[in-house]
């Protein structure tokens, strides 16, 4: 009977695949779809930052750490279903992205069916860690009130009308409420919400102009974008003729090129690749432009983030990939990452993190707009409101 036994699991584990114990991370994320150059760029920062925090053994305490690639082509059905595949067929230990607010929101509900981790990163909106939050759910990823917050500090001042142009869906509408709310004493006069894919901007920015162009003080267009599209192509409209400024928050470096012509213009950043000083940041650009040719952008750093923070959370557990062992580990939890330290907030999982004053320079060496650095945002200078209802 012993001999049988014995067998019996000799057979088993011959039939065990070798990578049945490695720790299995799903990155879901628009391969595809409007999105795809923000996911390229998290994708590749989420590798370099295993590579980073596992000295290039890809293992933490005898386990190997295996990402898998879904698309979910920016459609919220896509990336529910492209989720749970992950979670039910691939067995994946914790789940990255998505990279579109819509897709997340639709992900959330999936992360608690299965009663596994999704790692919100790049999608900003408020309501990912707010109204939609639920326990297995972090973000290593900045949300709208922690952008709106420090743009506030830059834009909030007596006497100042705002415009607002945003994109008309869940990052662009959580933004400006965000905005609103963070600003205290200048006054937002005009939402302005355009379909994502809009490329005419011509008759949003005359009712933007005529919301501004007889208030007396400060008088700035902001504005709210990601993905296609052009929307400084406003500024070539001659807004300055009505004393009105374009201002903005952070984005990639190929869409800071029409920004060129707008020197002097300030916002606050999550990331631009010459103002963190620290170790992880170093190595990060030296070897991003060793191996790509360019500097790492703003969505490569949150990749890294979320890289770093997975790794942190398993040195943590030794390796124990239970959900709600590492629930219990990355609950109050700081982490370094390019950008400095980030702290995963108990109450909702959100990142708290540094930001970044920025103003343009017109750097003739460079094809995207130079971005200087002002003053370092940090998170004891924002008041980042908690908005799930835990």
């Amino acid at each position: 009977m012993k001999r049988l036994l014995l067998a019996a699991l000799a057979a088993f584990a011959l039939q065990t695949p070798a990578w049945a114990n490695d720790f299995v991370i799903a990155h879901v994320y628009d391969k595809t779809g409007p999105l795809e150059a923000y996911a390229k760029q998290t994708q590749t920062g989420l590798m370099m930052g295993l590579e980073y925090a596992t000295h290039g053994t890809m293992e933490i305490d005898g386990r190997k750490i295996r990402v898998i690639e879904k698309d979910d082509q920016g459609k919220p059905d896509v990336g529910r279903a492209q989720l749970a595949s992950a979670y039910a067929d691939d067995h994946a230990d914790i789940a990255v992205g998505p990279t579109s607010s819509g897709v997340a929101l639709a992900m959330l509900p999936i992360a608690r069916e299965y009663r596994k981790i999704l790692l919100v990163e790049p999608a900003v909106a408020d309501s990912i860690t707010g109204a939609k939050w639920n326990r297995y759910i972090f973000r290593t990823a900045r949300n709208s009130s922690q952008d709106a917050i420090a743009n506030a500090t830059v834009f909030d001042k007596e006497g100042t009308s705002i415009a607002m142009l945003a994109q008309d869906y869940a990052f662009g509408r959580d933004g400006v409420k965000a905005f609103k709310s963070a600003l205290k004493h200048a006054k937002i006069v005009h939402e302005e919400y355009l379909p994502v894919n809009t490329t005419d901007f011509t008759a949003g920015a005359q009712r933007l102009f005529d919301s501004l162009k007889d208030k007396p003080g400060r008088k700035i267009i902001f504005i709210l974008w990601a993905g296609a599209g052009n929307p400084f192509k406003i500024a070539d409209l001659d807004p300055q003729r009505y004393g009105i400024e374009i201002a903005t928050g952070g984005n990639i470096l190929p869409a800071t090129a029409s920004w060129k012509a707008l020197p002097g213009m300030e916002g606050a950043t999550y990331y631009y690749y010459g103002m963190p000083k620290n170790p992880i940041n170093d190595w990060l650009v030296a070897e991003h432009e060793k191996r790509y040719g360019q500097p790492p952008d703003f969505f490569t750093c949150g990749g890294m983030s979320a890289a770093l923070a997975i790794v942190a959370a398993l040195k943590k557990t030794h390796g124990d990939s239970d959900t709600e062992t590492l629930i219990k580990a990355m609950e109050g939890m700081s982490f370094e990452t390019p950008k400095g330290k980030m702290t995963f907030r108990a109450q909702d999982h959100q990142a708290m993190q540094n930001m970044y004053h920025f103003r343009i320079r017109n750097n003739p060496s460079l094809s995207w707009a130079e971005q200087d650095l002002v003053n370092v945002i940090t998170p004891e200078q924002m008041d980042v409101p908690i908005l799930n209802k835990r």
